[in-house]
């Protein structure tokens, strides 16, 4: 039988492969996205490129910041991790919205119904959602304005509301993937494995926090 030592770093070593893996999957998929949609080619071209770079990329580094395994600021404070969580989060919420803006305004442009499909849908609650995960995550700026909480409490909210909001953002992104556009674009075994980024991303991300923060903020009275 193997050593509970030896366990605990196979455990670590898994978990930091994976939280790796997060990172180069994430730029990837926003690199293949970019190659795809060619930005700057059209008014459209702007929307799938700036919800990749939002949900893919940077919002998938923010949340790895505070990983023990995989975090790119691993020996930094965490008051530096804090900070730069915030405006990568920042920065993500801002793509979003602008990628929102911009299909609605190309929908318009073209005389199309917006939000009829689940993927409009879908990705209309996720920006509105992220847009409020945004401004509750104020509150840990402030908690004296939050006196019924204690800070860790407000810390496992934010947490967990925040996998919801990677979890619809992935969702969203799985969801553009089956539209026309792209299936006629991304054809073969290509769709296939842009298919799995999100599922993969969504998995290893969800392992990262449930283990590494949530089940910690839940031990804390």
């Amino acid at each position: 039988m193997a050593e509970p030592g030896s366990e605990f770093w196979l455990y670590r070593g898994l978990r930091k492969a994976a939280g790796t893996a997060a990172h180069l999957l994430g730029l990837a998929f926003t690199i293949g996205i970019g190659v795809v949609t060619k930005p700057g080619t059209s008014l459209f071209s702007w929307h799938p490129f700036l919800m990749a770079l939002a949900f893919s990329f940077i919002m998938t580094q923010a949340i790895l910041l505070f990983s023990p395994e995989s975090s790119p600021i691993l020996s930094y404070s965490r008051k530096v991790k804090v900070r730069s969580h915030w405006v990568l989060q920042g920065l993500a919420t801002v793509c979003a919205v602008l990628g929102l803006a911009i299909i609605s305004c190309n929908k318009y442009l073209n005389d199309k119904p917006h939000f009829t499909s689940w993927h409009g849908l879908v990705g209309l609650v996720t920006v509105l959602y992220i847009c409020m995960q945004s401004v509750g995550g104020m509150s840990l700026l402030y908690p004296k304005l939050m006196r019924k909480w204690s800070l860790a409490k407000l810390k496992l909210y934010h947490a967990t509301s925040g996998l919801v909001g990677y979890l619809l953002g992935c969702s969203s992104l799985l969801l553009g993937m089956c539209s026309v556009w792209f299936t006629e674009t991304v054809t073969g075994i290509s769709w296939y494995l842009a298919l799995c980024c999100p599922v993969l991303l969504a998995l290893v991300l969800m392992n990262q926090m449930t283990n590494a923060y949530l089940k910690k903020k839940r031990m804390q009275p």
